[in-house]
């Protein structure tokens, strides 16, 4: 019953008092001796076969220790949803053979300094076949359109056989052809960087008895390990994870992208290895939000009932999978939003672009289809002339609505949000929709 204590009082954060009197440590605190810099040879080219890269030139430069390509990392794909079933791995973590986007790493200059490793990496000479490219999510599903992702061999990831994540039910169709308004609108967002105070890195320190202990600024430390573990073909054991303390994340420190790179070079130099982004780095390679695109299409009644919904839904997932499949997913379970619709039909895509790999941020899936679902009863509401609120109660789910996912509405409570948040505004509603319930029809 303690916790209960703190609902609505005022409760310090445990950490607060760290923060602010700057004794909270990040992983950039720590220094220990023999530290090496790790920086990324990057691609020049959104997409492009990889004929050549000489690092003679880069490997004289004063105070690199070591280049690293694909041929050095054990095993070179990036595995974050494996654990959970999710295939195939499609991300190398070192370009091997073609680039997909802008910005993806090629090799790893390790370093004495920071401004050797810089030099080193701008020394590398890569030589280039320039493939086509394609940046929009319609034009990538076009046939013919340049395949993006050899291993998954086409431009969108597939679910259980299927070309995207689909929900059936009733007829749409029907109620298209019954309804007395049919409406459709297009809704478009860009992708969000997450802009942390601090970016993106870790430092891997060789331990005495051989295992790897890595300072990260990961949001998820044991799914940060297990990856890792995975990558490096190691034992888990191997690997000792120091983190929690995270300047700003918002889901853009799940993806674990420093981290392996970072224990083959200290691996292979048997010195502690440190590898963060600079500020350009971070808004240019980081992976944003995806990039979505929602066309709505609704069967409406004069009365305001909705009665069929339509949606098609394209996630731009950049080169590379990462989370945006989960999130395709995401978003699928959300639709067609907290209302009581009677025939649904959804298409959603998760796309492959030679753009940046995109992945989690804050409700990636639900926010941007949140936005997209109540614009539309905006835009409802007023081409009926109606009431934004009285729409969305006419509508809104009640416990034990059958949804479109086949699963009875329970714990709904949207008919009380909505009369509360008119109440507190002061936007009268009529009677009948004062006395409406979420537990009674």
């Amino acid at each position: 019953m303690t916790g209960y204590k703190v609902i609505g009082s005022a409760v310090q954060r445990s950490d607060a008092l760290g923060h602010v009197t700057g004794r909270t440590e990040f992983f950039e605190d720590l220094n220990p001796p023999g530290l090496l810099h790790l920086k990324m040879a990057r691609s020049e080219r959104h997409h492009a076969r990889l004929a050549g890269i000489d690092t003679s030139e880069a490997e004289k430069t004063k105070g690199v220790v070591r280049i690293l390509t694909a041929d050095d990392i054990p095993n070179n794909l990036f595995t974050p949803l494996k654990l959970i079933g999710v295939e195939p791995d499609d991300e190398p973590i070192l370009a091997e053979g073609t680039v997909r986007y802008r910005g993806e790493p090629i090799c790893a200059v390790i370093a004495e300094t920071e401004a050797a490793a810089y030099e080193g990496a701008a020394k590398v000479v890569v030589d280039y076949e320039d493939l086509p490219a394609v940046f929009d999510v319609e034009e990538a599903l076009r046939e013919g359109a340049p395949i993006v992702n050899e291993h998954q061999r086409t431009n969108f990831f597939t679910y259980e056989g299927h070309h995207c994540r689909r929900i059936r039910f009733g007829d749409v169709e029907q109620a298209f052809a019954q309804a007395d308004h049919v409406f459709e609108w297009r809704y478009q967002s860009a992708p969000i960087e997450h802009a942390p105070t601090e970016t993106t890195g870790c430092i891997v320190v060789p331990q005495a008895d051989g295992r790897l202990r890595i300072h990260s600024d990961t949001q998820a430390c044991f799914f940060t390990l297990d990856n890792t573990a995975l990558i490096l073909g190691t034992p888990f054991n191997k690997l000792r994870i120091v983190g929690g303390t995270v300047g700003g994340g918002f889901g853009g420190k799940v993806d674990v992208v420093v981290e392996p790179v970072s224990c083959v070079a200290a691996m292979l130099t048997g010195r502690p290895v440190k590898f963060v982004y600079n500020r350009r780095e971070e808004m240019q390679v980081s992976s944003p939000r995806a990039a979505e695109r929602i066309i709505i299409k609704d069967a409406v009644m004069s009365g305001g009932r909705i009665t069929g919904r339509q949606v098609t839904l394209y996630v731009d997932s950049g080169a590379y999978a990462r989370h945006s499949p989960y999130g395709t997913t995401k978003a699928a379970a959300h639709l067609p939003g907290p209302y009581a619709i009677p025939n649904v039909w959804a298409d959603c895509h998760c796309v492959f672009t030679n753009r940046t790999p995109s992945s989690a941020m804050r409700g990636f899936g639900v926010t941007i289809a949140d936005f997209a679902l109540e614009s539309q009863m905006d835009r409802i509401a007023r081409a009926l002339d109606m009431d934004p609120l009285q729409l969305r109660l006419i509508n809104a789910y009640r416990d034990g609505d059958l949804t479109a996912h086949r699963k009875p509405a329970e714990g709904t409570a949207l008919i009380e949000v909505i009369q509360k948040a008119a109440e507190m505004v002061g936007h009268d509603l009529p009677a009948e929709f004062q006395e409406m319930s979420s537990w009674q029809s």
